[in-house]
């Protein structure tokens, strides 16, 4: 039987909210392990906040952080850590320049978040349980140290003002991403290395764990997703995934996270690749 390293993106694609994780997936995810497949999680959200997952699904493989910007393997402490960063004073003119439109910001340093100013309305993002650090106040004072990620959450219709000023004047060396959300938050913007993408991130793990492309499924649902759908053989995405990455995959299901996209998908492709 072939054996493949399968990757996964959490939100929206096996989440279909902040935390629900289906009991029938989890179980699944043990027998795929058992029969010699590999799991990997490919996420943009930090480790503190995927790491139940990575322990329910029972996994001994690397996990992909921040879109690729951080890879580290929980149980190996021998394992190269890739760790990409985007340097603070960048961050911190971003942020001093851009000021009359920011609502909220946070960075974060691996599990440590420096966040502008504490409000509850976007305390769901900060994913602040097992943080290792939570710091409030002006980024100037507070940030000492290059960032894995930074979030602005901008006031109502000023994401593409601040994408224009992050793209002109930091073109190659810092990318920016509006999430795709209507209503109040309709201008969260995501800063991030051009290293940082988890096509390029989902290969080392490849590599470490001695896969080639032929035997490697990703699974996915947003912007985010793109290099690693066109990187694995099988590129697959859930029904109501971004339209640009419905363009580029190889499957595009009949499911969403909610309706288990992933397990259905999976139970049924692999059963029919033992034949």
């Amino acid at each position: 039987m072939e054996k493949y390293l399968i990757a996964l993106d959490l939100d929206g694609t096996i989440l279909y909210d902040f935390d629900s994780l289906s009991e029938t997936l989890c179980e699944f995810m043990h027998k795929l392990q058992d029969l010699g497949h590999k799991i990997v999680i490919a996420t943009g959200r930090p480790f503190r906040s995927s790491k139940f997952i990575y322990e329910r699904f029972g996994l001994d493989t690397p996990i992909i952080n921040y879109n690729g910007g951080l890879i580290t393997h929980p149980n190996d402490k021998n394992f190269k850590c890739v760790n990409y960063t985007v340097d603070k004073e960048d961050i911190i003119d971003i942020f001093e320049n851009n000021i009359d439109h920011i609502r909220n910001a946070f960075s974060e340093v691996f599990d440590s978040i420096y966040l502008y100013r504490e409000e509850k309305e976007i305390e769901p993002l900060l994913h602040v349980e097992g943080s290792t650090d939570l710091i409030v106040g002006n980024l100037r004072d507070t940030l000492k140290s290059n960032t894995n990620g930074f979030i602005i959450i901008g006031k109502q219709g000023r994401g593409k003002i601040m994408k224009e000023y992050i793209d002109h004047k930091y073109k190659g060396k810092i990318k920016c991403r509006i999430w795709n959300i209507s209503g109040e938050f309709d201008s969260i913007l995501e800063i991030f290395t051009p290293e940082s993408n988890k096509g390029q991130a989902l290969e080392y793990v490849a590599n470490y764990l001695g896969f080639d492309r032929e035997q490697i499924i990703a699974i996915g649902d947003g912007h985010n997703d793109i290099e690693m759908i066109q990187y694995a053989k099988v590129g697959v995405c859930v029904r109501n995934a971004h339209p640009d990455l419905i363009k580029v995959a190889d499957i595009v299901l009949d499911y969403t996270s909610s309706e288990n996209a992933v397990y259905r998908f999976l139970s049924k492709y692999l059963t029919n690749n033992e034949k």
